[in-house]
This record gives C-alpha cells, structure tokens and sequence, in this order.
C-alpha cells in the first residue's frame, strides 16, 4: 500500500504523457552543455553556503532554547520544593498550634503528670513522617512531656536554642546538631557531634494555671531531602535548602556539603537577596563552573530553596541534537554534491534516455490504470487476484493479521486463506457470471496470534479485452464490531433473563402508554398473560381515579426526568387489595430521548401492616405505662396522708406510755411498721417520678470524691453500731463528672448502706474510685457479706426482687437498686455487681461507671435532660 501511494503522482503524470506523447528533445549544442554545468555548479555551492549558514543559526538559537527551557524547569522545580518545604513546616506549626491548645487546657502540666500528655503527643505524630518528636519544656528547658518516654526530665541547654518567640507565637530555630532532645540536653553537652541534625520548631504557650510552657518540634532535614531527591530523580539537578542568612540546612546527594556549611558568597545571597524573592540565572554556583540555578525564598519561613544543574548537562541533549544535525548537514552537502554530480551525468544522457522515457511512460500509464481500479476499494487490507481467485499480490498487512507472510500468499486462492465455514462464501465472490461493481462478503482468518480475526471482504472485477482478467479487493477489520454485536446480543439475553427471574413484577410501555413487555412475576399478580397484554393500553382494571393517578406521575416522569416513586393500592389476582410501591424510569432511544417507561411494583402490604400493628402496640404500652405510673404516684400520695396520723398517734403513744411497758411496746411496733410503711412508699414516689419523667435532675459539674465522703460521714455511725472498719481508696487527683449531686448521693448511699446492712460485724467495707483508660469514672463498693447467687445478679436490680440470700434477714421494700440503675442510667452511665473470690474473703462488690464529659458534651446532656424531665 505504502509503494502504492508513492507511485500515484508519478503515474497520474504518466498517463498524461501516454496519452500525449512527447517528442524527443534535440541534443543540446557543447557550449550550451558547459553553461548548464556551471550554473549547476554555481547552484551546489550557493546550496552548500546556505545549509552552513541555516545550520550555525540554527545551532545557537537551539542553544538559547535549550538554556531558557533549562532556567525554566529550574524555576519550577524551585517553586515546586519551596512549597513542599512551606507546607512541611506549616504542617508542622499547624501540629505544634493544635497541641498546644490541648496542653493549654490542662490544669497543670508539672514534671509528674507530664507523662500523661505522651499518648496526645504521639497520636499527633502519626502520618507526619517529617516530624522527629514533639515535646513540653518549661522556661528552664526541662522536659515536661514528650513523644519520647525516655526524654522525660531532660534539660535542655536553651542557649543552643536562641531567643525565644513571642506568648502565643512560632518560630523556626537555627539547625542543630543531633537526632533527638537528648542530644541537646546539659548533659550530653561534651557527647561526640552527631551525625546528623533537626531543625527546631518553638512555640510559647500558657497552661490553665498561667505557667509558661514552650512547646518544641522537632522537623527531619532528611525527610526534606529524600523528598527533594525524588522529585529531581530524572531532571539531572541538585537542590539546596539553606536559612535567609546562608547557612545550609540540606543538599541532595550530588552535593558533597555538609549542614551547617556557610553560602554566603554563593551570588544568590551575596547578588540578589533581599531584593528579589525568586529568580533563575545562568552564572556561578554551589560548585565551580558555570551553571543553570534558580531560586526561591518561602513564602511564610525565612528560607530559601536553589535548585542547580550545569551548563554542560543542560546543553547535553542540544549538543546530540547539534551533532544529528552535524550529520545531517553532511548527508545535505554529499546530496547536494551528488545531485550536481547527477545533474551533470543527466544532462549528458538526456538524449540517450529519452527513447527509454517514451516506454516507461507506456509502462506507467498501463499500471495506472490498474492501480485507480484498485484503489477504489482501499481500507485495511489490499489484494490482487487473477480471474479464479489466485491471489497475485497482498500488502504488507497481511503479515500483521495473517499467520502467513506475505510471499507466502501469493500463488494461493483467497478461499484457501480463510476459516473453512467461510470458504464458500468467499469462492463465490470469483464466480464468472455477469456481475459488476463491488462484491463483498463477510469472512473469518486465523491471526498471527492464533486469534479469529473477522473482516469485510470486497472485491471489483478488472476487465480487459471484454473479459474478466483477474480482481483488485481490500478486506476491513470488525472484529471489534462483530464482538461487540455479539456482546449485545448476549446482554440482551441476560437482561431479558434478569427480568423474567425477578421476584418484582416488572413492566415497560411506549409513550403512548401502550405494554411493550411484561414479565413472569407481572403476570403471577395481575393474571393476565402477556401474549394477551402486549399492544394493549395501561390502566387495565384500574378505576378512573387510578388512571389519572399513574398518567399524572408518568406526564411527572416525561417532564422532569430521573426516577419517580410512590405508593399506592393495585388489585391482586386473588381479588385482595395490595399495598405497593411504584417505581418508574424512563427507557432512553437511540437519540438520547425517552422511548418508554419502565414500571416495577413492590408489595408492602405486609410492612404496611406490621407498621400499624407495632403503632398500636407502642399505643397501648404507652397507655398502659402512663396509667401505671399515675397509679402508683396516685396511691403512694394517699397513702402518705394515713401513715403521718399512724407515725404521729404512734409517737404520742410512745410518748405516753413510758410508764406502761406493754402499751409502750405495742406504739414501738406501730411506729416502726409505720416507718417501714413510709419507708415502701417513699421509693414508690422514687420510681414512678423516674418512670413517669416527674423527678427533676440538676446536673452540675462536681469532684465526686468530696460527694462519696459526705456519704461515708452521714454512714459513720452507723458503720460504728456494727463495729466494721472502713477503708476509702479515692485517688488525689479530682473525678470530675457531671451529675445531680442529691441523686448521686441517694446511689452511693443506697449502695453503701446495703453493704453495711448484709456486712457481718467487725468486717471491713471497700469503697474505691479511680479514671479509667475508656474516660469513665469507675466507683466500687466491696463487703464481705454472704454475696449474691449468680442467678440472682442481674434481678436484683429490678422492683420489688431482693437476694435470696438477704431478704429473710434484713428485709426492705426491694426497690433500692431499681432505683439506683434507673438514676445511674439517667447520668448515661452503668451500675452492677459481682462476687468477689472466696481467696478474698468473699462478699459482694458493686461497681458504678459515670461518664466524664469535656465541656461541650456536658452542655449537650444538661439540653437531653431538660427534654426528658
């Protein structure tokens, strides 16, 4: 094909001169040959002069490119580093910034606690690989906290430091020497230099108590570096990063420098600082020599990043190109010489060719016009075969499709070439019959790779003398077309297949509301076939009201677009009415409009009804939990009324009857059941004000320890009747929480009581309270009482249940701990109990957890609270 598309001007103006032959030109006279041999030596030299000439300009203006497209790419990637570097460092204040406000929120940040600040600094570390450590100093340089457990109490030599910033302010440290705090501390001062070095970041805060603080980053050079080699890994250039006044703080590895090394006579600092802030030059260097080097101070850090490369390197690929051009301009000057030479030599056999130019122009246009037959039908793949389909000639594109070459082909039929179930179909393309024009087919040929390769077969009959002599074709390749059919045809299938399996029945009808299809769960539900539906309008036994409906929601559909979903009642075939959601989209055409609409409908009635069972279930307990509350407030109140005339008569009659033991006996047992009476209906009032949401919560942020004491001091006495010794283990630091100081009381109270009550006498009660890892206040009271039957732990802490083990014993009304869950649930914390191990002395042990909530989520419970109460 390729020599086919060269030849075609040559043979177009062959057949010009076959059809208009040209005489011979008569032989020049010799002086006439002479002047045409010099004017053409005069032209080859002019030629020679013009391509020294092209090339010498050519050669600088591409060295002037190529040193500006060099200044260029330095410049960038000076800008590129430089805000990696800023935003590493911003990232870094950032960190510093953050966990400083979270350091200042502490109360205290002393030596001893300081510890407790490490997991909040060493969770801001992560993802922050440039970052070698943060820690906590005082003003003296002591290690207060640091991501390091090692470094706590170190001190540092603030000398090395420099001047502090400003309260609340950062500032970026000179680079020191050392990899951690511990290289800077007072008592490494005589250790060997490190081999490698940090660049500090200091930040002045307060803590809540007022003491001054420094918060110190400490930033990797080396993380800047790695990155700074990888982005310069194939642009043949070092980079530098030094401070505003020249000192180095890191160089990629083509610089042998160390940090700390002084640029202070590099021009950059001693040319072009302050006055400009970025720019690129070609001049002196870090290195000797004449190099490429841009700069760029960081927008927010008083840094500076250069990026370097050497004239030579930058001028490496236009020296290449100047010698390819060398080469060039050689094989011009040679062309130009031959061509003279040609010139020369052709002007002496003009008149000898000129005979044999007469039967190449024959030759040509013969050729001409079989190849514009041929051309007709030029695609991919071009042949030429005799009159029996003999092929006489392919392209080269055979050899890239076929498993064939090319010179195999030739001498073979067409027929032979393809798969076998074509072969008849491809012979019938050569039949000698009367037909003209284009004859074309479908055919299948094994590729190189052993694939199927489908392709477009047209042939044209070349005609000579009235007769067929043979046929130019050319073949196109669809495969992919005919895959993608194929694919379609399948999707098809599986789409269909997909439908028809749906459990949901499924419709789709044109726009004039007409069934296209309908599939099997359709037809399950409405009862009607689809050989009976398609063709037919939508609204089959649906009341008019309904058809307004759905014509309504379709005009939506056709309208707006997207997807439309609603719900109505359909008519199943059983005759019941379903409930059922309606989902509709519209099917697109091939321009991109709406061609239908696909309906599916989901039955919901089940869920429709269990909606409304649970509705009236949730009714009906609510009811039934209302009137059950107001019945026992209700009664507990007119119960009271009676039990103050009964404790009031019976303290009359004690009074009384001092003198009369009997008398005075029978008031003690009145006014004792009396008490126990008030005692029964008092926590009754207790749970249906919890129950009933009556009772009033007052939450307040309190130190629970000083709560559990007044407790155990109220309980003093009684833990003294029973002689039982008490030992607290409240931690020193406070346990703050956010409670309704009487309600909590009434839980440590109750809890405690309990324990002094089932407690044998002369044993020892445990109260303890600490924070634990989750954020919870953990409070526990132990005894050493009979404890609690395994399958009694969890009832007792419903109404009116009591151990089984106590409740012969001690008595009660049983609702002591239902009301302590009930308040501690309120708080949003948790109450239980255990038995301890018989190795401990055995008893019972219960434990309270009591969230501690920061300020803003103690705000957001004080606004459920008053919602609920």
């Amino acid at each position: 094909m390729t020599s086919v598309a060269r030849n075609t001007p040559a043979t177009a103006s062959a057949s010009a001169s076959a059809s208009v032959p040209a005489p011979a030109p008569a032989p020049a006279p010799a002086d006439g040959f002479q002047r045409a041999g010099a004017l053409a030596l005069l032209v080859a030299v002019a030629l020679a002069v013009a391509v020294l000439v092209a090339l010498s300009s050519l050669a600088w203006y591409e060295r002037r490119v190529a040193l500006d497209s060099a200044e260029d790419r330095a410049a960038l990637l000076a800008r590129v580093l430089e805000d990696h570097v800023t935003r590493t460092i911003e990232t870094a204040a950032l960190t510093l910034r953050t966990l400083g406000d979270g350091v200042a929120r502490q109360r205290s940040v002393a030596a001893a606690n300081g510890a407790a600040l490490q997991p909040l600094l060493s969770q801001a570390l992560l993802g922050l690989p440039f970052m070698r450590g943060v820690a906590v100093l005082d003003p003296q340089g002591l290690v207060l906290a640091s991501t390091d457990p090692a470094e706590l109490g170190l001190r540092l030599d603030m000398a090395k430091l420099g001047s502090l910033p400003a309260d609340g302010g950062i500032r970026l440290l000179p680079l020191l020497p050392g990899r951690g705090l511990a290289d800077l501390a007072l008592r490494n001062r005589s250790a060997r230099a490190a081999a490698v070095s940090v660049l500090p970041l200091l930040r002045m805060i307060h803590a809540a108590d007022g003491q001054p603080l420094l918060m110190l980053g400490l930033i990797n050079p080396d993380a800047l570096a790695t990155y700074q080699q990888t982005a310069l890994a194939d642009s043949d250039s070092e980079a530098l990063l030094a401070s505003y006044t020249g000192e180095l703080l890191m160089a990629t590895e083509g610089l042998a420098f160390d940090a700390g090394h002084s640029l202070a006579a590099h021009p950059v600092f001693r040319d072009w600082l302050p006055s400009r802030e970025h720019g690129s030059y070609l001049g002196g260097g870090a290195l000797p020599g004449s190099r490429v080097v841009a700069f760029r101070v960081s927008r927010a850090w008083p840094l500076v990043v250069l990026v370097e490369q050497s004239e030579a390197l930058a001028l490496r690929h236009w020296a290449d190109n100047m010698r390819r051009m060398a080469v060039a301009a050689a094989a011009a000057l040679l062309l130009i010489a031959g061509a003279a030479a040609v010139v020369l030599r052709s002007l002496r056999a003009r008149v000898a060719g000129g005979s044999a130019l007469d039967h190449a122009h024959h030759q040509v246009a013969l050729r001409e016009r079989e190849l514009s037959v041929l051309l007709k039908s030029v695609q991919e793949l071009i042949f030429r075969t005799d009159a029996a389909g003999v092929i006489l000639f392919v392209n080269a594109r055979w050899a890239a499709i076929s498993a064939q070459p090319a010179k195999q082909a030739a001498g073979q039929r067409l027929q032979d070439l393809v798969d076998p179930a074509d072969r008849e179909r491809v012979a019938a393309l050569f039949s000698a019959d009367e037909r003209g024009g284009v004859r074309s087919t479908t055919a299948s040929v094994r590729a190189s790779d052993g694939s199927m390769r489908r392709f477009d077969i047209a042939v044209v009959p070349l005609h000579g003398h009235a007769k067929v002599v043979g046929y130019a074709g050319s073949a196109v390749d669809v495969t992919e077309r005919h895959v993608a059919e194929q694919r379609l045809q399948q999707q098809l299938a599986f789409t269909g297949l997909l439908l028809e399996i749906s459990p949901l029945p499924v419709s789709v009808f044109d726009i004039s509301r007409r069934y296209v299809t309908v599939n099997r769960a359709w037809e399950e539900f409405t009862g009607r076939q689809r050989a009976d539906v398609i063709g037919t309008p939508v609204g089959h036994a649906l009341t008019p009201t309904e058809v307004k409906l759905h014509a309504s929601q379709d005009n939506k559909l056709l309208t707006e677009g997207g997807i439309i979903r609603y719900e109505t009642q359909f008519s199943h075939c059983d005759g019941s009415r379903r409930d059922m959601v309606v989902t509709k989209v519209l099917v697109p055409d091939e321009s991109g409009g709406a061609a239908g609409i696909l309906c599916t409908l989901m039955d919901v009635s089940e869920f429709r009804e269990a909606e409304r069972a649970t509705r009236e279930a949730r009714i009906e307990a609510e009811e039934a939990s209302r009137v059950r509350s107001e019945f026992v407030a209700n009664m507990s109140h007119e119960l009271r009324t009676p039990l103050q005339s009964i404790l009031g008569f019976s303290e009359l009659g004690l009074v009384r009857g001092r003198e009369h033991p009997k008398l005075a006996g029978m008031f003690t047992d009145i006014h004792a059941s009396g008490q126990r009476m008030l005692a029964l209906v008092n926590d009754l009032l207790d749970v249906s004000k919890i129950d009933s949401a009556v009772g009033t919560f007052d939450l307040e942020r309190c130190d629970l320890r000083a709560l559990v004491q007044a407790v155990l001091r109220e309980l003093g006495p009684l833990i003294s009747r029973r002689h039982l010794r008490l030992q607290s283990f409240l931690p020193d630091k406070p346990l703050s929480a956010k409670v309704d100081p009487l309600r909590f009381q009434q839980v440590i109270r109750n809890v405690v009581a309990n324990a002094v009550k089932f407690s044998p006498e002369g044993a020892e009660l445990q109260v303890r309270g600490a924070l634990t890892d989750d954020g919870e206040v953990h409070l526990s009271v132990a005894d050493h009482g009979p404890g609690i039957p395994v399958a009694e732990i969890e009832m007792i802490f419903e109404a009116f249940v009591q151990s089984s083990q106590t409740k012969d014993g001690a008595g009660g009304t049983g609702l002591g701990l239902a009301i302590c869950r009930k308040i501690v649930e309120v708080h949003g914390g948790r109450i239980h109990a255990e038995n301890r191990p018989a190795a401990e002395g055995g008893g019972a042990i219960f434990h309270i957890f009591l969230p501690v909530r920061p300020t803003g989520e103690a705000h957001a419970l004080d606004t459920q609270m008053n919602t609920l109460l």
